[in-house]
């Protein structure tokens, strides 16, 4: 709509001898209660008219009906110039661009860009946190990937630690040589369960030590399993080959799990990097910067950081006997990452809880000189709860992630049966489409809010055929679908139809803006904007599928106007909702 800006510059230069940029012009929809498809806001040119906005307005509208083609017809509420763009417009738009086969295709922008996510602990299973998580990082790659940007997804795995040990201690005192075959259990769940195993033999043990008179802490410090996992740490430091042939089977029991769980969740990445190989890095970056006087040494030794003069604190970087902390092996890791592909930009999705630790990391690679105040971005979310009561969880604490997508798929089977649209599907086919309808409520339940907020997931209100939800779009695809393919004609040539309908002309309008919305989608990296675009679509569809019969249409050029303009409709709901990670169904 470059073509309404210019207009409006030459109109103020013609009407008010004034000169003024592309940036002083306010471009925006049209309110939905308001005729017109685009609005320009009058008051900024009041200065130099001299006149009401409303009176403004006017002229300026009076003079780009007179002088663009395109323009068909105007309207002034107060200060805002609703304009009406002819049909012709959105006609020559519709077949020109929207119908084409590259619409909306990337166009390489010739930037690289690291999304890393997910960044699981090899002694659980994945859970609810975990999966807005994925769905997140998957869905920022895959719309930054439609924005032209080349994208690498990453997955750090933190695979080493206490925490690990606990699980592997346990199975060793526990186990009896349980694994994944001999128990049917899931590798990643076989190994959370001892995790679990561990933490009641603690807690045991802490007991039994404070009935002898010590205190909580004297308790978890004496306890002879942490000290157990503790020794095991140190050996697995030192390189004791039975401790890290134990690590290596447990963890390999683990990545086989996550994998499965992956692949039902529908994501997948490009680089692994695992933190037993990334946690001694950064100690060499801590010379450096002492070095250059970004850090600086206390009296015991240990290295830190002042902060103080950008709001934040004093870190830590380096302890008195040498050893890095998590802060060090992040700077270490994000020039490791920075080598192997030479990134423009690197996002970490990470929930809000580590803000803080994100804004000490950027500062420090800022303060260093690895990285500029651009190159960083932590994609922060907030939590997913659950109503309460609606899911188990394995352990009483987090809900699994497999768990809950077993769930979504039986109340999406359920759901489905109930309305009957499932008529004529095999077994196979009803089972693939209880997982699309299953994983297209899920997704789309978590996708459609900001990242940033907190949000109450509940599982049965995500599969409703008729809400704001996944599966309505889905069916609106279906339906598309469906009408497609007993249209009996062939609708590939350019139709003569030069009048558009309100409905018709609305869902053009909505269909033009798809790739200016992947461009703002990628700014922000927001996967709502894109859900909520799409929502709307599938409801201008429904809308204009009510108001007008297609395959019974009142002539045979509508007929096959219409049916182009559902070929196009299916076509963009199908492209934006797998930039969602969702797929839709061709029938149901």
């Amino acid at each position: 709509m470059n073509f309404i800006t210019d207009a409006a510059i030459k109109a103020v230069k013609e009407l008010y001898n004034t000169d003024i940029t592309a940036d002083a012009i306010s471009l925006q929809e049209t309110r939905k209660e308001f005729e017109g498809q685009l609005t320009i806001v009058t008051f900024p040119f009041t200065r130099f008219s001299r006149k009401s906005p409303e009176q403004t307005g006017t002229e300026i509208g009076e003079y780009l009906k007179a002088n663009v083609s395109e323009v068909s017809a105007f309207n002034v509420i107060k200060g805002f110039l609703n304009i009406s763009i002819a049909d012709d417009y959105w006609l020559n738009t519709l077949y020109n661009q929207i119908l084409s086969a590259d619409f909306a295709e990337p166009q390489a922008n010739g930037q690289k860009v690291m999304v890393e996510y997910s960044s699981p602990n090899t002694n659980k299973p994945l859970h609810l946190g975990h999966v807005r998580n994925n769905l997140l990082g998957f869905s920022v790659a895959q719309i930054l990937s439609a924005a032209g940007y080349e994208v690498i997804k990453a997955n750090l795995v933190n695979d080493r630690g206490i925490h690990i040990c606990k699980s592997m201690l346990a199975w060793q005192k526990f186990g009896n040589g349980e694994t994944p075959e001999s128990s049917g259990l899931k590798g990643d769940h076989l190994v959370g369960k001892y995790y679990v195993v561990f933490d009641k033999e603690y807690k045991k043990e802490i007991e039994a030590l404070k009935a002898e008179g010590q205190t909580e802490d004297e308790a978890k410090k004496n306890a002879p399993l942490i000290k157990e996992a503790q020794l095991m740490l140190q050996k697995w430091e030192a390189g004791d080959e039975e401790v890290i042939g134990l690590w290596k089977t447990m963890n390999s029991w683990v990545y086989a799990g996550f994998d499965e769980t992956y692949k039902r969740l529908g994501v997948a990445f490009d680089k692994f990097y695992y933190e037993s190989n990334t946690y001694l890095l950064g100690k060499d970056i801590i010379e450096e910067g002492l070095a250059k006087g970004v850090f600086f040494k206390k009296e015991d030794g240990s290295v830190w950081i002042d902060l103080t003069e950008d709001g934040l604190d004093q870190k830590l970087v380096l302890r008195a006997d040498g050893t890095s902390v998590y802060i060090t092996q992040d700077i270490g890791t994000a020039l490791l990452k920075y080598n192997d592909f030479g990134m423009d930009k690197s996002i970490y999705v990470v929930g809000n809880e580590q803000d803080y630790h994100f804004k000490v990391l950027f500062l420090i690679l800022q303060k260093l000189g690895k990285a500029d105040t651009n190159s960083l971005f932590h994609l922060s979310y907030g939590m997913v709860d659950l109503p309460s009561g609606k899911m188990k969880s394995r352990e009483g604490t987090v809900v699994d992630a497999d768990d809950l997508m077993t769930e979504m798929e039986q109340t999406a089977k359920q759901r489905t049966e109930e309305l009957g649209k499932v008529e004529g599907f095999s077994e196979e086919e009803k089972s693939a489409l209880y997982h699309t309808i299953g994983m297209g409520a899920l997704k789309y339940f978590l996708l459609k809010v900001d990242p940033k907020k907190r949000l109450l997931f509940d599982p049965n209100e995500s599969v409703d055929f008729q809400g704001h939800t996944g599966p309505f779009i889905q069916y609106t695809h279906a339906r598309i679908k469906s009408v497609l393919n007993r249209a009996g004609v062939d609708f590939t040539e350019r139709t003569s139809v030069s009048t558009l309908a309100a409905e018709e002309r609305e869902l053009i309008v909505l269909l033009n803006q798809f790739p200016d919305i992947v461009a703002q989608a990628a700014e922000a990296y927001s996967p709502a904007v894109i859900a909520n675009y799409v929502y709307e679509l599938a409801k201008a569809y429904n809308k204009f599928y009510h108001e007008h019969s297609i395959l019974q249409a009142e002539d045979e050029v509508s007929k096959k106007f219409r049916l182009q303009l559902s070929a196009a409709s299916a076509k963009v709901i199908k492209k934006g909702m797998a930039l969602l990670g969702i797929e839709v169904p061709e029938r149901m």
